[in-house]
């Protein structure tokens, strides 16, 4: 028994946080004396439909697979993909056989976040977005949620935990309980109280919409805290109306009075149609549910050949296979042994030879999110007319 209950990473690292059928084919296999050499692929598609999803995982995979006898080839983290093949595993079937689970549970989980949070920066390309959506899973994953965000472009998250583990700095300034802690009336104390305890380099952001109308409490705000960055409104959804048109007044308002350098940032239940909407009225949005409860890609892992012999289970492609993206920003599938398209980039890398890490891989966050970056735009990734 567990405090928790949370699967450790020892027990991933065994092999232990498998599907049972795993452990039965094992130990059918080796009483049989029977350990085929496969090439496995993880799909989600077997070909492209035109629905591109952006790859993460990719880490926890090859340290997940790190120290196997095992070659692995996969798709980097941070590049789009629609249809064929993400990974490649090539090795003896026993080998990994058990890490089939943990290994699918990484990179479909860690691929719905990143794809959702892609579509999250690409409707608000030059607004400040945030992950606010830990708080929607169990907090054994913030760390995923919050490194697939950043690696679809977002600037920056909320989980403290998750920040210690990634290196990286939470964000976030207030919630409504500590206006409420101060109680009605007194939001011009909890806003002070705030501006005088935090650090120099938290931003001076006042929550706005708690006891009072947000042109009200916005304007209160400004006068209150002499270095106000920004006032974000977080309005309950059966109380916001229309939120666009709320946002502009505060912005008119503070305008008016002189305030035109203190910023508006919106959360509260926001989706892309919703930053569609409002990036122009607003400095910065918090994204929360939409980007943290996004449905994990179906990954499979096929077996495709078997001692050399090309093969697969029915409704699958047997044979390796190779993924390329041309220059026009088109995702393309082909044998391994079909000539390359011109001009054609390949898609797959080598990640690991022989259970070692290839020289030169870099599975940081930035080079993800570079990648991200790149392939979003020459795929058209989110464009309105796309």
């Amino acid at each position: 028994m567990t405090d928790f209950d949370i699967v450790g990473p020892d027990a991933i690292a065994a092999g232990r946080a498998t599907d049972a059928y795993f452990e039965r084919t094992a130990e059918t296999l080796e009483a049989a004396g029977r350990n085929p050499h496969v090439v496995a692929e993880v799909t989600a598609d077997q070909f492209s439909d035109g629905g591109f999803e952006l790859l993460a995982g990719v880490k926890d995979a090859a340290t997940l697979l790190g120290g196997l006898a095992v070659d692995v080839d996969a798709v980097p983290a941070g590049r789009l993909f629609d249809g064929g093949p993400v990974m490649r595993i090539s090795g003896r079937y026993l080998d990994f056989a058990r890490y089939e689970t943990s290994l699918l549970g990484f990179l479909s989980h860690a691929s719905g976040v990143a794809t959702a949070a892609l579509d999250v920066r690409t409707a608000a390309p030059d607004s400040l977005v945030l992950s606010f959506g830990a708080r929607h899973v169990h907090p054994s994953i913030a760390a995923m949620v919050e490194r697939s965000a950043l690696v679809a472009g977002l600037d920056g998250f909320s989980h403290v935990a998750a920040g210690e583990v990634l290196g990286r700095e939470a964000s976030g300034t207030m919630p409504h309980a500590l206006v409420i802690c101060f109680g009605p009336g007194n939001q011009e104390t909890a806003w002070r109280a705030f501006d005088e305890s935090v650090g120099d380099d938290v931003p001076r952001v006042a929550l706005c919409d708690t006891y009072s109308d947000e042109v009200d409490e916005s304007l209160r705000a400004a006068r209150a805290v002499d270095a106000l960055d920004s006032v974000r409104l977080d309005t309950t959804s059966s109380r916001r109306g229309d939120f666009r048109h709320i946002l502009r007044e505060v912005r008119w308002a503070l305008d008016s009075e002189g305030f035109d350098d203190v910023g508006i940032f919106a959360s509260g239940g926001l989706d892309p149609v919703q930053l569609r909407g409002l990036r122009d009225v607003a400095d910065g949005f918090g994204v929360g549910g939409y980007v943290s409860n996004a449905d994990p890609v179906d990954f499979a892992l096929d077996i495709v050949e078997v001692d050399g012999t090309a093969g697969a289970k029915r409704g699958k492609l047997g044979g390796v296979k190779e993924v390329y993206r041309t220059p026009d920003g088109e995702h393309l599938i082909r044998r391994r042994d079909d000539p390359a398209p011109d001009d054609g980039e390949a898609l797959l890398e080598p990640l690991i030879r022989d259970g070692e890490l290839v020289d030169g891989v870099d599975l940081g966050i930035d080079a993800a999110a570079a990648r991200a970056e790149a392939d979003a735009a020459l795929c058209g990734y989110g464009d309105e007319d796309g």
